[in-house]
């Protein structure tokens, strides 16, 4: 109890010297290792804390929580009010950015990815069409709801609408792969946040691996959802607003708006481009909602005009954003979503950079078992919690973004990420579900559900059982574990995943769609070959020592660029060294009576004492050496080596 009270009274204080100081703060409870400690348990901070396994964690009693948590001095509660302000700060506009993110993602590229939901294609197509909409748009509720809508309209049927959902519960969780990023700068931090990351990524993926076959060939979720909706609905209010929307609009609203509609209208037909949005009109030349973007019948009440926007609208509530430029073309509106995906990108990056310190500070000396014994729940609870989060936010992006970088600093370990983003999974469904309830049509009821019943079958298989729960565990520590090699994992691992995988997958299939024999074979040609190189790969690998070889190499590419950074240092200390060096051959030469002055060439009394060396070598009876010789060659030794 004596430690939980003086690691509170340390943590409170350390709270404003983090504000204050970037420094890493000198506390003398933090210890190089936690050997060195009366206790034996380790602290946030210390130089071996972050070696320490969950399993090794020791218990704490929930009254030594209650003790760091709740157990203050006024002035301790005034340095953590402080704290928390600061940290509240960050974190608010840590939000902004994520929206301003997907705000510019849609403007820059909602033209295009309304474009790919086409005309109905087969399964592959489906998923990856709607992994690729969902990565370029950065929103998963925005793709659920354009799939909902198309489906509702007759465009497409359920059963492809349900492929493309899937794809769109693996897109969305390319957000907090890229938030993981801005942990960069330091390795460990990387590490656990990149693989709390990619804990959703993998089960994902595993979800689609098993469950996409499985919907193919049986239809089971088609079937499983027909049979529990009615035959009609009644028309239902749309209570989609609110959520974390409601708190960073006031800012992100003007700054930039997203057009949904484009993206919406391009996919189901009304429009065939959005060159049908160009040039953006305002009435009479003012920039305001009524003017630009109200629609023809609040317009003609209002007995003015209708307006015109593109991929950049006005708020009904805060007006035109910075953004938007009456008279303003296609390419015009791409480049100020491209700008303001670039100043989101920085935004993210400085918040998330504070946010972190904020957090390392406050934490510093904090023991592991109390924050173990505070953030490990049940994972019911945890999953309970994240889906609570997420129903809130109405973002299962948002809800994972901010819980990367706690998992980063360690304060949730990976075991209890990863619930919290089957919780999220489940909770972003209900965006689905709340769009499918706006219209009348049971069909989109039938995709919404899908959605969720898909996600709890992967919670169902990937979850309950130990052994099928490590699997992704192991792959995300796995991938965490390679940041160690190479800081270029993450961008890699990001751009393969979410887009070269999707690509040549949308290409192959697109051969066998094609009514042509050649195209059926090329398709097919091309199957085989990458079957054929994953086998092969796969043999490398396992038992022909690939994986050694190839960690070798990335190990040597590591050593290489520490090298590299570490080399002025290490020429300064060569340096010193070599005066050390010199100094001791003089000392060695005044003894002797070598000369001290000599050239990098071999000196010439040095070359004669190899001769006379040689020739007694080869006459045994003159007996041994005699010591000046012995000595005058290891003087030449000295002189060479140095």
């Amino acid at each position: 109890m004596s430690e939980a009270r003086s690691i509170s009274n340390m943590s409170a204080s350390n709270l404003l010297h983090s504000i204050t100081n970037p420094a890493p703060s000198a506390n003398a409870d933090v210890v190089p290792s936690h050997k060195q400690r009366a206790t034996g348990s380790t602290h946030f901070g210390d130089g071996d804390w972050d070696e320490e396994r969950p399993e090794d964690i020791q218990d704490a009693t929930w009254g030594e929580v209650w003790q760091v948590c709740c157990v203050h001095s006024a002035t301790e509660w005034g340095y953590i009010f402080i704290g928390a302000c600061f940290a509240l700060f960050f974190l608010y506009f840590f939000l902004i950015s994520i929206e301003l993110l997907g705000s510019a993602a849609k403007v820059l590229t909602g033209c295009s990815a309304g474009g790919l939901f086409g005309s109905e294609s087969n399964a592959i197509a489906g998923f990856v069409i709607g992994m690729l909409v969902t990565v370029l748009i950065q929103s998963s509720s925005t793709t659920t709801s354009i799939i909902v809508s198309l489906v509702g309209a007759q465009a497409i049927s359920v059963q492809y609408g349900i492929y493309m959902v899937m794809g769109a519960n693996v897109g969305t969780s390319v957000t907090n792969t890229i938030v993981s990023m801005g942990q960069m700068a330091d390795g460990p931090q990387l590490e656990r946040a990149f693989a709390g990351a990619t804990v959703h990524d993998c089960f994902n993926l595993l979800t689609v691996l098993v469950l996409l076959p499985v919907e193919v060939i049986t239809h089971y979720l088609y079937h499983l959802v027909t049979a529990i909706t009615p035959d009609e609905l009644g028309y239902r209010e749309d209570n989609s607003g609110g959520g974390i929307k409601a708190i960073v609009a006031p800012i992100s609203d003007r700054i930039i708006k997203a057009n949904s509609k484009v993206i919406e209208e391009i996919a189901i037909g009304v429009v065939d481009s959005c060159d049908a949005y160009y040039p953006v009109f305002c009435v009479d030349g003012i920039e305001d909602y009524k003017h630009c973007a109200a629609k023809c019948e609040e317009g003609q009440e209002k007995g003015v005009d209708c307006g015109r926007v593109g991929s950049v609208t006005c708020s009904k509530d805060f007006g035109c954003p910075a953004f938007f430029q009456d008279g303003a073309t296609q390419s015009e509106d791409t480049l100020s979503g491209g700008v303001c995906l670039f100043l989101s990108i920085v935004l993210l990056i400085v918040c998330l950079m504070g946010l972190v310190n904020v957090l390392n500070r406050g934490l510093q000396g904090l023991s592991t078992r109390v924050i173990y014994k505070a953030t490990n729940v049940n994972g019911l609870l945890a999953m309970l919690i994240g889906c609570g989060i997420t129903v809130a936010v109405q973002s299962s992006s948002i809800t994972t973004s901010v819980l990367t970088p706690l998992v980063g600093v360690g304060v949730i370990q990976l075991e209890q990420m990863f619930p919290l983003t089957l919780g999220a999974n489940i909770g972003t469904t209900i965006t689905g579900l709340l769009a499918s309830m706006v219209s009348d049509s049971v069909d989109a009821l039938q995709v919404a559900l899908a959605h969720l019943f898909f996600n709890v079958s992967g919670i169902i298989i990937w979850y309950p059982i130990p052994p099928m729960r490590r699997v992704p565990l192991r792959m995300a520590r796995a991938l965490g574990r390679a940041t160690r090699r190479s800081k270029l994992v993450p961008p890699i691992y990001i751009a393969v995943v979410f887009f070269l995988l999707p690509i040549v997958l949308l290409l192959i299939s697109s051969c066998f769609e094609k009514k042509s024999i050649g195209f059926t074979v090329l398709g097919s040609f091309i199957v085989i070959f990458f079957l054929l190189a994953a086998i092969r790969f796969g043999v490398w690998w396992k038992y022909q020592d690939g994986q050694t070889k190839c960690l070798a190499m990335l190990d040597k590419r590591t050593d290489m660029s520490e090298c590299k950074k570490t080399l002025p240092e290490d020429m300064k200390s060569l340096k010193k060294n070599m005066e050390l060096v010199k100094s001791k051959v003089l000392e060695i030469c005044e003894h002797t009576g070598v000369p001290a002055e000599f050239d990098e060439e071999e000196p010439a009394e040095l070359k004669q004492l190899d001769n006379d060396e040689g020739e007694e070598g080869t006459d045994e009876s003159d007996g041994p050496a005699k010591p000046d010789d012995v000595d005058g060659h290891n003087v030449k030794e000295s002189i060479m080596s140095a």
